[in-house]
């Protein structure tokens, strides 16, 4: 049998926590900040948690992790 392969694009994207959840990033972080209000890029700094509506899909992209 072949082996199950872990879907680089998600490992990159998302980080398993202690508990089992998976964190990720939010987006449009990076640059044009000029025009973002202070409250937008603090709210962007911090991480979110995978809703569980999502969860299913996360493991099949990650089965090793």
């Amino acid at each position: 049998m072949p082996k199950i392969k872990t879907n680089r694009a998600a490992a990159k994207r998302f980080k398993k926590t202690g508990t089992g959840k998976f964190v990720y990033e939010k987006a449009f972080g990076s640059h044009i900040l000029t025009k973002k209000t202070r409250k937008r890029k603090r709210a962007l700094r911090k991480a979110n948690i995978i809703h569980k509506s999502n969860m299913k899909e996360i493991r099949l992209l990650l089965p090793n992790s």
